[in-house]
């Protein structure tokens, strides 16, 4: 039986701000365009970390049952490591994207019907991205895919359910936040790399090869302070992002240097945390504007 403690790590706790950032970033584009609704914004903060633990849950299970992760390098998991059962862990993301699914649907209700087809479509991303006989994460989309759900669905759809429109700042913050959230994964799988390639999962990273895979997480992280300058029409005040360039610098500092193995794993924090402190000052400098 897992403790609590592993439960909670399985989890990937460093993943949170791909979830909390989205929120923060739709939040300060509807504040924008005085369209702030706190209890709508708790409901997509809730929906979105349910949705996050839920698919990294749905990973270690599907991955564990493959055999990817026999000889993971990095954080635990559930399955591979055999402290869970599989069927445990598969209960847990179930239970997790359930959670998301009822919460989502409040906002479904109080806002446009049409918003539950977007939820089916991320509920099916999140269980397919390793699940099924034919994952996408698989064959190099997962990177595709945490731009179109952590960033555009993220911040546009966190946008429209408390504004009920979206405008071109809610565009601009979503490229931005899903640029980060990528950079995030790319960071995971250039680490990988190795024990990916051996166990036939073909991420984005195997494909493109390690020097290019470096080539882009710095590409990356400089996306969205090119969106911090397009902020700045709106109000000067969206200049505040580029305090989150030392950290950007930060993360992309293992992956500059050569690193491998354990030695990316700030990486994959750094890039985490420069995408949290750009989203809450940006959607602060919104708001405030």
């Amino acid at each position: 039986m897992a403790t609590a403690a592993q439960w909670l790590e399985g989890a990937r706790p460093r993943t949170l701000p791909n979830a909390i950032a989205p929120v923060l970033a739709g939040t300060g584009a509807a504040a924008s365009l005085d369209g702030l609704v706190w209890w709508k914004a708790v409901l997509a903060l809730l929906v979105s970390v349910a949705m996050i633990i839920g698919v990294n849950y749905a990973n270690d299970y599907s991955d564990g049952v493959r055999g990817t992760d026999d000889e993971r390098v990095g954080p635990l998991r559930l399955v591979g490591s055999g402290v869970a059962s599989p069927a445990a862990v598969k209960y847990a993301a179930i239970t997790s994207l359930a959670i998301g699914a009822v919460v989502g649907l409040i906002l479904v209700l109080t806002t446009a019907w049409w918003l539950l087809l977007i939820g089916a479509a991320c509920l099916a991303g999140a269980w397919f991205y390793t699940g099924g006989s034919k994952p996408y994460g698989y064959s190099g989309f997962g990177e595709v895919a945490v731009f179109v759900f952590f960033g555009l669905i993220g911040v546009l759809g966190t946008e429209f359910v408390q504004a009920e429109r979206i405008d071109w700042v809610g565009v601009v913050l979503a490229v931005a936040v899903g640029a980060f959230s990528s950079a995030v994964l790319v960071a995971n799988n250039l680490r990988d790399i190795p024990t990916d390639t051996e166990s036939g999962k073909t991420t984005l990273a195997v494909k493109l090869g390690d020097p290019r895979t470096r080539t882009l997480h710095v590409i990356l992280l400089a996306i969205p302070f090119v969106a911090t300058l397009a902020l700045v029409p709106r109000t000067p005040f969206a200049l505040v992002g580029l305090l989150a360039v030392p950290l950007a610098i930060r993360a992309n500092a293992p992956v500059r240097t050569g690193g491998n193995g354990l030695e990316l794993v700030p990486a994959l924090r750094d890039s985490g945390l420069a995408l949290l402190v750009w989203s809450a000052v940006t959607a602060l400098a919104l708001g405030l504007a």
